[in-house]
């Protein structure tokens, strides 16, 4: 999203309206100066959202123009380093970057690799992080990843996942950052992507630098999704050189069971399950994890999950 894009919103408590402007010329700015560690310590904040698509039928507390001043006030509250949204319109993804322009953008919509469809992107800060421009990337999730819209194994809809290699400015060290949106209903569909992707990683990354595998997966940690993430037994085939990762929330609060992240709009933690999950590379020691849970007024009809990592 290189263009200007500008959307006039009515947002909710304090905000009585906002104005939001993606100005042309802000990834010409130049980030502000941070502190460097000598100890080689890079600690994050990491938070993966599904912030609810824009649409017609949410109404009320539940448009976007009024949950949006909420998002942004959780990212900010949060101190976020690390952000992956998932189902944001173009037009949200506008709204999300004006809103918070000491971030660094990466995503497009899934449906034609530009502004079409549902973004799953990756948004981090520029004071804090160098973008290594040959190593950002997307893909399809189907068995023709590089043609945009496919779709192959059962999904009615496509589905895509994004990266990007940073390099810490104040540890110096580079890390990989990638965030996914699995499919809602075919099983075979997150099977075979997430093997894909783990594929893909493992290809890319093969200096084995530290990750941080984030989204909606649409599964639970029982699922062989997250499973086979995690590096333990399930029926996907094993990846040469993947060795899984480490599911953040479970690593710290296994016996916990009320962690839903999706609240479909509702107060119920029975009928809330954690499809939402934050993962990181085996090394990591993790500090938090916590589903941002809450009442009305709603912001997402998914809670934010966040993590804080330190990397030694």
């Amino acid at each position: 999203m290189g263009d200007c894009c500008v959307r006039k919103i009515v947002g909710a408590g304090v905000v009585a309206g906002l104005l939001v402007l993606v100005s042309c010329d802000r990834e010409k700015e130049i980030p502000k100066a941070v502190g460097v560690r000598d100890d080689g310590l890079m600690e994050l904040n990491v938070m993966s959202f599904n912030i609810r698509y824009e649409n017609d039928k949410d109404r009320g507390i539940r448009a976007w123009a009024e949950r949006v001043v909420g998002v942004v006030g959780a990212v900010r509250g949060e101190k976020i380093d690390l952000l992956g949204i998932q189902e944001g319109l173009h037009g949200q993804v506008a709204d999300l970057r004006a809103s918070l322009m000491d971030y660094h953008f990466v995503g497009v919509g899934r449906d034609d690799g530009k502004r079409a469809g549902e973004y799953t992107g990756l948004f981090f800060r520029r004071d804090r992080f160098e973008k290594d421009e040959k190593n950002s990337g997307m893909i399809w999730l189907s068995a023709t990843p590089e043609v945009p819209g496919s779709m192959t194994w059962g999904n009615q809809i496509p589905r895509i996942a994004n990266w990007v290699r940073l390099v810490d400015r104040v540890s110096g060290r580079a890390l990989w950052v990638v965030n996914v949106h699995l499919d809602h209903r075919s099983q075979e569909s997150k099977e075979k992507a997430i093997r894909l992707l783990a594929e893909k990683l493992v290809e890319i990354n093969s200096d084995s630098e530290p990750l941080v595998w984030m989204g909606d997966f649409n599964a639970t940690e029982e699922n062989n999704v997250i499973r086979f993430l995690s590096g333990k037994n399930s029926e996907i085939p094993k990846v040469d050189g993947f060795d899984g990762l480490v599911e953040t929330y479970d690593s710290l609060h296994p016996g916990v069971k009320v962690r839903g992240s999706v609240n479909f709009w509702r107060n119920d933690p029975n009928l809330q399950w954690k499809l939402d999950h934050i993962l990181v590379s085996n090394e990591a020691e993790i500090l938090e994890a916590r589903v941002m849970r809450h009442g009305e007024p709603y912001i997402s009809d998914h809670f934010p999950v966040v993590a804080r990592v330190r990397w030694r």
